[in-house]
């Protein structure tokens, strides 16, 4: 009993450390990211970006509070979930790896692609019945109740909402190989696209949106609708289910994608 309680210990010890680690790197990531986009075009680009603008109003401090008090709360969660995979790593439960080798170099970029297009779809589809009246309220209002999204709502989502995306990397590290590298690069890429949708502001060429290949992604542009016509664009990196499912707006791809609608 006393080395059983003594291993119980040392594991609780190594969570905490775990989660303190992760929920720091992850507020480090948020308000670099989320905070230094929202710096350069709300005080320093925007003017540059002015015709680029695809805001109605200029954003409320008390909204953009909100938000941000959100996103800890998210990070909260994350914290807890990327500590369970690392916990998970540490016992030699799941299938994360070190060895770059293990796999292969060409497997880390497939690796990648596939958890991309995994994530797309279960964010679809979970988004969209978070959209659902009997769900949206307590599951998914707390993104939208700034109305006109800054980089800031990146991360801010109610917690039914949080945990069901964080829940995503916990399964999908026990059902599909993954390097580090790999796994960190999803994370990096997730958190620079969604700052990127919710910026207020579009990056890409207007012609990007009817482009043979950029038209399958979604965009700032293509994310704004989505907060002002809450039955349209699921998406988080592409729009092959708003395309196949009939929740993609049919003006999305002309000059005057119906935002003032």
């Amino acid at each position: 009993m006393g080395l059983q309680r003594g291993n119980l210990i040392l594991i609780a010890h190594s969570f905490c450390f775990y989660w303190f680690v992760f929920f720091g790197a992850i507020l480090a990531r948020y308000f670099l990211i989320a905070g230094g986009a929202y710096f350069l075009f709300y005080s320093f680009l925007g003017k540059y970006f002015a015709k680029k603008s695809l805001r109605r109003f200029p954003p409320l401090n008390g909204s953009i509070v909100k938000d941000i008090e959100l996103s800890l709360l998210s990070a909260v969660v994350f914290a807890v979930c990327a500590t369970l995979i690392m916990s998970g790593y540490d016992l030699g439960v799941t299938l994360l790896y070190a060895d770059i080798h293990q796999y292969g170099l060409w497997y880390l970029g497939v690796s990648f692609v596939a958890v991309l297009l995994l994530q797309d779809t279960y964010f679809y589809f979970i988004h969209r019945m978070f959209h659902h009246p009997r769900l949206f309220k307590w599951a998914h209002y707390g993104h939208h109740r700034s109305g006109e999204p800054t980089p800031w709502s990146s991360f801010a989502f109610d917690p039914p909402e949080v945990i069901a995306q964080a829940l995503f990397f916990v399964v999908i590290v026990f059902i599909l190989p993954l390097h580090f590298i790999t796994l960190i690069a999803i994370l990096m890429v997730m958190t620079v696209w969604a700052v990127l949708n919710h910026l207020g502001f579009e990056v890409f060429p207007s012609s990007f949106k009817s482009h043979w290949l950029g038209k399958w992604f979604v965009t700032a542009t293509h994310h704004s609708i989505h907060h002002r016509k809450y039955t349209l664009h699921y998406g988080l990196y592409f729009t092959f289910w708003d395309r196949l499912l009939g929740t993609q707006d049919p003006n999305y791809e002309n000059d005057i994608p119906g935002l003032s609608d």
